[in-house]
């Protein structure tokens, strides 16, 4: 990255940005002028195309209403693009986000119940102006292991950390060490982006916090020594998507795992993020509600309105 072309800016919301100057600075001060009021009528009539990538946490399974464009990628008319698209009217929106999808079907199709998703990068165009993407976590199985593994192993342990001892070998963290791999895919994709939509602003949206800072719960079972391991596994995956931002150096990484403190699985009224429990009317096992899909959107939406300031 050299100085003549580019900067790196650190937002008062302490959202990393790595701008392109001419490209993506730009873009981001049009997008944030849109969102505080203050846009000049040269920047309100060129309202921004806004294309969203991404796997489930970006879909939002069963949050209702699901849409059937298929019915597979279980992708909810209220996930958060679909809120931030709200906020922003934009001139278009494409979102084309799809359960299970890694990183490897932003250029390939992805095989889904009752349909195909196209790749996603299908949906980038020269023109658009706004890209958000959440992926990673299927990439190795990362996140399906995790909850494959753990509560089955909660018996023999329940006050110990067994899934952390059954993932580390030679004293070396194999999870860790799997969401470390995940970084070069995400920094290639961002690289994809960029190619097919040079001018975008791209965002790419960090998971969030699933296990609480302290206690535990029923809701996430989990044994408990292990709940403070799951937190850093998913500190080491959000790790991976912010350094894949630092080194494509035109991105920014948004922060969902620290705004989301006491929106954990066990919080309630409060959580984010739904437990053990399939709720077919409400949210994924282990996936988002609403109601954090409306915090991830609010955190992104204050992330480009920063930008301006």
């Amino acid at each position: 990255m050299t100085a003549m072309n580019e900067a790196q800016l650190e937002t008062s919301d302490g959202v990393r940005m790595f701008s392109r100057r001419g490209l993506t600075i730009a873009a981001v001060a049009a997008v944030a002028a849109l969102f505080t009021g203050t846009t000049s009528v040269a920047v309100a009539a060129e309202r921004v195309r806004y294309v969203a990538l991404g796997d489930s946490y970006t879909s939002g399974p069963f949050i209702p209403l699901m849409r059937l464009d298929p019915l597979g990628c279980a992708r909810s008319t209220n996930n958060y693009p679909s809120l931030l698209s709200r906020k922003l009217k934009p001139a278009s929106f494409t979102d084309v986000s799809c359960g299970g999808a890694a990183t490897a079907n932003m250029t390939t199709s992805q095989s889904v119940p009752l349909g195909t998703n196209p790749p996603q990068f299908a949906a980038l165009r020269a023109d658009t102006d706004l890209v958000t993407i959440g992926i990673g976590g299927n990439d190795f199985t990362l996140f399906g292991t995790l909850i494959d593994t753990c509560p089955k192993l909660r018996a023999s342990d329940p006050a110990g950390n067994p899934c952390q001892r059954n993932f580390t070998v030679d004293g070396v963290d194999t999870m860790k060490v799997t969401a470390a791999k995940i970084r070069p895919r995400i920094t290639a994709v961002l690289a994809g982006i960029h190619a097919r939509s040079p001018r975008a602003t791209v965002l790419a949206i960090g998971y969030p916090r699933i296990a609480p800072a302290t206690g535990t719960c029923p809701d996430l079972p989990f044994a408990a020594g292990d709940y403070a391991w799951l937190s850093s596994i998913e500190e080491a995956l959000n790790a991976a998507v912010s350094d894949a931002v630092a080194d494509d150096g035109a991105s920014s990484y948004v922060d969902i795992f620290t705004p989301s403190l006491g929106h954990d699985a066990c919080a309630g009224g409060a959580a984010w993020i739904n437990g053990k429990d399939l709720n077919i009317l409400a949210a994924a096992n282990y996936h988002p509600f609403r109601a954090g899909m409306e915090g991830v959107a609010n955190v992104t939406y204050r992330a480009l309105a920063a930008a301006r300031r």
